[in-house]
């Protein structure tokens, strides 16, 4: 597995993150801004990243896009729509899939509606329906990593204008080693979640789903102590309604109750 990304998946990044960017929230308040989430549900609909799996993106970007829109708060639905456009592509046909509610995956908007497996799986193949579930587990893992993302930057913005005692708060020890145990886990995030989104296409379905249960066990504690350390970075403001931190916990708390996965599903040794 080459864990670089191509030109072209750099792009796509580049333009999944620039869209969050431009029209995600920038603070608790956007999130009733309907004039703005109504701009933002068009982008996204125009973009075609809904549709990635039918126009032949692999896992890694359909992961990719999905990791820039948590980062950014993107709180339109992408993933029920780009794992129902999967579905169709596989069957050939449109699918009630399609149709689902979009609002049980608004992980910003809501921690309600955990995400279950459509009744048309039953028509796939076991490889198709191993596959497609890879990619449900694999978008989720993402999607922690893109929140653990964007809740660490948060952090690190506040400790850098944040001042005590004459000095800004990210100058002391105790919160720069903080802010760094929590990049560690990010990156470890990255790595596994990444290969998790190459297993999709190139491993075989049961080992594609084996990667993506261990990256959402990894994902989803790694991405909660991030954003436990936010708050705590934050001080007394990371526990107000008006900090940005508890909208990315909340986003966090969602992902891990979608397609949950418990240790002993697990088919590796552990020890």
């Amino acid at each position: 597995m080459d864990v670089r990304l191509t030109s072209e998946q750099q792009q796509l990044r580049d333009a999944a993150a620039k869209l969050a960017d431009d029209l995600g929230p920038g603070s608790v308040a956007d999130l009733d801004d309907g004039v703005r989430a109504a701009r933002l549900e068009k982008a996204v609909d125009a973009t075609g990243f809904r549709t990635l799996r039918s126009d032949g993106a692999s896992g890694v970007e359909v992961a990719i896009v999905a990791e820039e829109f948590a980062r950014g708060l993107v709180d339109v639905p992408f993933l029920a729509p780009v794992l129902a456009d999967d579905l169709k592509h596989r069957l050939g046909r449109d699918t009630a899939a399609a149709a689902e509610d979009p609002e049980s995956v608004d992980l910003t908007g809501a921690l309600a509606g955990v995400v279950e497996s459509p009744a048309e799986l039953a028509e796939l193949t076991e490889d198709d329906a191993g596959r497609w579930r890879a990619l449900a587990l694999t978008v989720t893992c993402a999607d922690l990593v893109g929140a653990a993302r964007g809740t660490h930057a948060l952090a690190c913005e506040y400790a850098k204008m944040r001042e005590q005692y004459g000095a800004t708060i990210g100058s002391y020890q105790a919160v720069g080693h903080l802010l760094a145990e929590s990049l560690a886990l990010i990156e470890g995030s990255i790595s596994v979640s990444r290969h998790a989104a190459w297993a999709v296409d190139e491993l075989s379905p049961q080992e594609a789903i084996e990667a993506a249960r261990i990256a959402k066990i990894y994902c989803a504690r790694a991405a909660l102590t991030v954003c436990e350390t936010s708050i705590q970075v934050h001080g007394g403001i990371g526990n107000t309604w008006e900090c940005l931190a508890h909208i990315y916990l909340r986003r966090v708390l969602a992902a891990t109750e979608t397609w949950p996965v418990k240790l002993e599903e697990l088919t590796i040794g552990l020890s």
